[in-house]
């Protein structure tokens, strides 16, 4: 599969005449809970030719490249300045591209440059907005009553704790699931339905609807009941453009040094 993959971004350089800086794994082989049919979402990071952004209707192109699911294969990019833009805001799925422990691609000095930036534009309250809001919807959406689609749980779970890392002051919340869990789930009876449910997914077995699961369930409901009202509620302020402007630049003449 991962010759798949390169073959499908070497197609998507040559057929959109971009250069592709930096490509990972996100979703849930990122995060580490997959299943065998699980699809593998290739997210990257491209540049295009200078010429591209100095054009008249600029502000009017597509800053993104995005591909039909074929064969589990999902493959999605952002333009470099779209990236910068959404770094500025702390954007939590950018942040986990660049924390994926499954990477196919790094060119030049991009991904490093891009983590070098982080403790300048993470902001825990983007963060916390961010998963608190993902938490809501997917559980209003899909765990609400007595049966339940199970796998949904993890879309639930994930940001709940993603939120309690950034209350504990942690830092930038990691990609991986299980760090997540090991440093935030004690042993105990919502740990082992955690783990079970983790196994069940990652053995490809079913998990569609189903009964609720009372350890995971009362948890999610006792902390989105808990966070009503906090400061995750509120849009974080933003932060200059100019270093990111600086990254840009670098960038474009180390691809194309005759500009």
């Amino acid at each position: 599969m991962k010759k798949q993959i390169r073959q499908a971004l070497l197609d998507i350089e040559s057929q959109e005449d971009v250069t592709i800086l930096y490509a990972c794994e996100s979703g849930s082989r990122a995060w580490g809970f997959a299943s065998s049919d699980s699809d593998f979402d290739v997210r990257f990071i491209y540049l295009r030719r200078p010429s591209w952004y100095l054009s008249v209707d600029f502000e009017h192109r597509r800053d993104v490249i995005e591909r039909p699911i074929e064969d589990l294969l999902d493959v999605n990019g952002w333009d470099l300045r779209k990236a910068l833009k959404l770094l500025r805001k702390s954007n939590p799925p950018l942040i986990e591209w660049l924390g994926s422990p499954i990477v196919y691609r790094e060119s030049l000095e991009t991904a490093a440059r891009l983590r070098a930036l982080l403790p300048t534009y993470y902001s825990s309250t983007a963060s916390g907005y961010h998963y608190l809001h993902m938490a809501r919807g997917n559980f209003r959406e899909f765990l609400k009553g007595g049966v339940v689609w199970r796998k949904k749980y993890f879309y639930v779970l994930r940001p709940i704790l993603a939120i309690n890392w950034v209350e504990r002051g942690l830092g930038v919340v990691p990609t991986e699931f299980q760090k997540l869990l090991d440093e935030l789930i004690p042993a105990g009876p919502l740990r082992e339905a955690i783990d079970s449910l983790v196994e069940v997914k990652s053995t490809g077995g079913e998990l569609d609807e189903g009964p609720r699961i009372p350890e995971i369930s009362n948890f999610l409901e006792q902390e989105l009941e808990r966070l009503e009202g906090s400061p995750f509620d509120q849009e974080p302020k933003l932060l200059s453009f100019e270093p990111l402007n600086e990254l840009f630049l670098k960038e474009l003449k180390e691809i194309h040094p005759n500009i």
